[in-house]
């Protein structure tokens, strides 16, 4: 009898990315993979802890996929379940709890499960964890773009980030693993590979040798000549290098495309967080990247009330956004994580003003991603046709496309619209961009 297996994943790309690993190890045991909403034998709920609000919707997720399916296993796994396993396994119907450490044990322990048995709680210390814990990609994705996790783990320890604690300290894959899942994922078709961790450009910390990400990057650039576009998940400022950006600027692969969180715009603030850098630092970083890949991207990350940030404090922050000129700015509002020493500072900032400081950075953040996308008005950039196109923007049907839009991204990381055939999705076309209407990126491809 064929058995099911179903994922519900809450927060980052790396969550996403190891659901998409557990979904491989799931097949390769003789599951089929349906949708989250389908009828299945198992079901796998990927958590998140980042914020109060992911802790709440893990929770939630939990309790409604329990209910609806009370004779499925349910299975909980992911960052909320590593830093609250108690609370997790505390919820009827929950068959079995792992944190992010011995995942790819799941598959296994599930055919040794008996559902209204005793809830299996497996969540060990990941603090005392030294290796990096292999999930191979699923090359059978729907995705057009593969993200590999090489790295895992967070050292830094800000004052108000909860992941050091739920993720362990940084351990790196191999890299002999990780030219062979890229030569597997350039053999399988992808065409974009994304390197994706905690804390990725920590890579190498723990393997010594000279091994860092320039070194991988060039090592990738050589051995796996065949993958046509390597793209970089989010970077530290303290770990851009010189080194690491000639790097890049000299791969025929990497994206132009530098996320480099910020989270705050004002030096006592960044202190307060204990971020390890100013402003002035930062923006050295972003002129270093500018001076050798003039049109690269740069997006970032930043954070709104932080306990006892001020009017002043804010303004500064908003300031300096604008003179990044970055071209977008994922926004979050300050949450109070248990265990983390911001969660006890005092003057903690009131939801409304946190809500109308979120506003007003995100307001500028669409101005200069606005402002970056129209600076390619005119010029061919390469995308890479994703799917099809969920909302047509009224007024920009054109004569004989009807409805066959489509949407991809270019390296320098624009989300494009584009008419054309179907057959394109999943591969890289050259692309003119023709006009920036209602926060979409419109272009022209050329083999429409």
């Amino acid at each position: 009898m064929e058995r099911r297996v179903a994922f519900h994943t809450l927060g980052c790309k790396v969550n996403q990315s190891e659901t998409e690993a557990l979904a491989g190890l799931f097949r390769n045991r003789g599951y089929r993979v349906v949708g989250s909403g389908e009828e299945a034998d198992v079901y796998v709920v990927n958590t998140c802890t980042v914020t109060h609000l992911g802790d709440r919707k893990s929770r939630q997720l939990i309790r409604r996929v329990s209910r609806k399916h009370p004779d499925a296993l349910v299975v909980v796994t992911g960052c909320y379940s590593q830093t609250a396993p108690e609370d997790v396994i505390s919820i009827p119907g929950v068959d079995l709890v792992v944190g992010t450490h011995d995942r790819a044990r799941i598959p296994e322990l599930v055919g040794t499960i008996t559902k209204g048995g005793q809830p299996l709680n497996l969540v060990s210390d990941v603090r005392q964890v030294t290796e990096f814990e292999e999930l191979p990609v699923d090359v059978q994705t729907s995705r057009t773009r593969a993200f590999l996790k090489i790295q895992e783990g967070c050292n830094q320890y800000c004052t108000y980030c909860i992941v050091p604690y739920a993720r362990g300290p940084v351990r790196s894959r191999s890299p002999e693993r990780v030219l062979a899942e890229l030569r597997r994922l350039a053999g399988a078709g992808f065409k974009e590979v994304v390197l994706t961790g905690i804390h990725t450009c920590a890579y190498g910390l723990d393997l010594g040798q000279g091994i860092n990400l320039a070194w991988l990057i060039n090592n990738i650039t050589e051995e796996v000549p065949e993958l046509p576009r390597l793209r970089l998940s989010s970077i530290e400022p303290t770990r851009v290098t010189e080194s690491l950006v000639a790097t890049i600027a000299g791969s025929p692969a990497c994206c132009r495309h530098f996320h480099i969180p910020l989270q705050s715009g004002d030096d006592w603030v960044l202190h307060r967080m204990g971020r390890r850098y100013t402003t002035a630092e930062f923006s050295r970083v972003v002129e270093l990247v500018r001076q050798r890949i003039p049109e690269a991207a740069m997006t970032t990350d930043m954070i709104v009330g932080f306990p006892g940030e001020t009017d002043r404090e804010f303004q500064n922050s908003l300031q300096f956004a604008r003179s990044m000129g970055f071209s977008r700015i994922h926004v979050f509002k300050y949450s109070p994580r248990s265990g983390t020493p911001a969660a006890s500072y005092p003057d903690q900032v009131a939801p409304p003003l946190k809500e109308e400081r979120s506003s007003l950075l995100m307001g500028l953040a669409s101005e200069l991603a606005g402002e970056y996308a129209r600076g390619f008005i005119g010029s061919s950039l390469t995308v890479l046709v994703e799917e099809p196109l969920s909302r047509v923007p009224p007024g920009l049907r054109m004569a004989g496309t009807g409805d066959n839009w489509y949407r991809g991204l270019s390296d320098n990381y624009l989300d494009i619209a584009c008419p054309g055939p179907g057959e394109l999705i999943g591969e890289l076309v050259p692309t003119e961009i023709t006009a920036v209407f209602e926060d979409q990126i419109i272009g022209r491809l050329s083999h429409s």
